[in-house]
């Protein structure tokens, strides 16, 4: 029986996998927070609980994994979070410790598969070890939460992750996170961006990779999918073009020029008693690089389609804007 259970089945990549399950005539469960974003956003024949899984007990979560056979998690905090120090504490506690409780729970329920919602910038702490990104509190615990899980599985449940990129799509009643770029091209005559550029895919390919990834994957696997690698330069352009301000310069500066600047905002987080998961100024370092990914590693693997980057984009983008009036 393909039956999955969903954990923020009504969030962006949530949203898409469920309606990608159905039509592939899995049954599905959810749990995600309240409220929902739009009225009657699931199928009714979508088991939905709204609630904190997370305040739930033990026993009330193996209740509603009785029966299931397959468990998705996708849910957690992302990088653009900026917790009081130390963030590693903060993004271990909002991604670590749940994904160890729930893969643990799924286990003793009978789950056989365990995907995670990963994030790409795992792959590059690998990658680059010159940036020393396995310091920084985000991709630190987005590794730590793989190894966790699969440990949690290791001889009874398959334990993968899906390391995702830059997501571009829409759904009812959320505007895309993409709206916090509008006002720094708003309005304004030149727009500086570094040289590097990163992967992309849609919330589509999100969700036809982790049924590749039930399907085909391999228990500690960690895949970063992707379709299109694209420059900040042509990203931003794009953003400009669909503001209505093609006089708006999208200009390359030099990492030295861009960096001090961020170093300050680090500072200044920090004076606050802020941090980034990512700092600042680590961050300009990632994006002077093309941290591209190759989607021949992964896609004949999974087995999801190519998509037009370009109008995934354009969409949502468009959302966005339409959202922001």
């Amino acid at each position: 029986m393909k039956n999955v259970f969903i954990l923020g089945g009504t969030g962006l990549l949530g949203y898409h996998t469920v309606q990608e399950l159905l039509k592939r005539e899995y049954v599905v469960s959810t749990v995600a927070l309240p409220p929902l974003p739009a009225p009657e956003l699931l199928p009714s024949e979508v088991e939905c609980h709204l609630g904190n899984i997370n305040e739930m007990d033990d026993s009330d979560i193996l209740d509603m994994l009785a029966g299931k056979n397959m468990f998705i998690y996708a849910a957690g905090a992302d990088e653009q979070m900026v917790p009081e120090i130390p963030a590693t504490r903060f993004f271990y506690e909002a991604n670590v410790i749940p994904t160890q409780r729930l893969a643990r729970l799924a286990r003793m329920a009978g789950i056989k598969k365990f995907i995670i919602y990963g994030s790409y910038f795992a792959h590059f702490a690998e990658k680059w070890p010159d940036l020393h990104l396995k310091r920084e509190a985000y991709p630190r615990t987005r590794l730590l939460q793989e190894e966790i899980g699969a440990m949690e599985g290791e001889g009874q449940m398959d334990v993968m992750s899906l390391r995702l990129p830059y997501i571009f799509g829409t759904m009812p009643g959320r505007t895309p996170l993409w709206s916090r770029l509008l006002p720094q091209i708003q309005g304004k005559e030149f727009d500086p961006v570094l040289g590097g550029g990163t992967a992309m895919v849609t919330v589509q390919q999100v969700a036809e990779a982790t049924i590749g990834a039930l399907k085909y994957g391999k228990h500690g696997e960690s895949y970063p999918i992707s379709d299109t690698n694209m420059k900040h330069k042509d990203f931003f352009q794009m953003i400009a073009d669909l503001l209505d301000q093609k006089d708006t310069v999208i200009q390359i500066v030099p990492l030295e020029q861009m960096k001090p600047a961020m170093e300050q905002y680090d500072a200044q987080a920090a004076a606050e008693g802020k941090e980034h998961g990512i700092h600042l100024a680590v961050t300009t370092e990632i994006q002077n690089r093309d941290a591209y990914l190759d989607s021949k590693n992964t896609m004949p693997l999974l087995k999801y389609g190519k998509a037009d980057i370009h109008r995934a984009i354009i969409e949502t983008i468009k959302r966005c804007i339409e959202d922001m009036k």
